[in-house]
């Protein structure tokens, strides 16, 4: 289980934010998505703190993420997918034109919590751009849900 893997020195301006976003994650380790109220409660508690800091990417996945685990009672969106590792060729073999993505998927509580605590580590560093980009994948995929 990822939990707060994410270097955070590229943090959310605001230490309130930052503070409040480390509870929520350990209270995912802690108690998985089963206290969906505290979550939804931090998680509205964090949006004032990101329409501050003028980040409208935050902001959007911050209010979809809560409205989800309003709906829902839990946290159905998988982590975003990654690009497979091409393999490796022999001599004279070519590299495929398309290097295939791993999907992720949603079967039990800890790739629910997985996830969610990914998201909440990406909403602390959102400068590196591979970040911004699963943040945008999850904003797209709380949208379509």
């Amino acid at each position: 289980m990822i939990i707060s893997q994410i270097n955070k020195t590229d943090t959310m301006e605001s230490i309130d934010g930052n503070k409040l976003i480390d509870q929520l994650q350990k209270g995912l380790a802690k108690d998985g998505i089963k206290k969906v109220d505290t979550l939804i409660k931090g998680l509205k508690e964090l949006r004032p703190y990101a329409l501050e800091e003028q980040d409208p990417t935050l902001t959007k996945v911050t209010r979809l993420t809560y409205e989800h685990l309003e709906a829902n009672k839990t946290f159905n969106i998988p982590l975003p997918p990654e690009e497979a590792i091409a393999p490796e060729l022999e001599e004279g073999e070519e590299a495929p034109e398309e290097v295939e993505m791993i999907v992720n998927t949603i079967e039990t509580d800890d790739d629910r919590v997985e996830s969610l605590d990914y998201l909440l580590s990406l909403m602390l560093d959102r400068e590196n751009a591979d970040n911004k980009q699963d943040m945008f994948e999850y904003r797209d995929a709380l949208k379509e849900y």
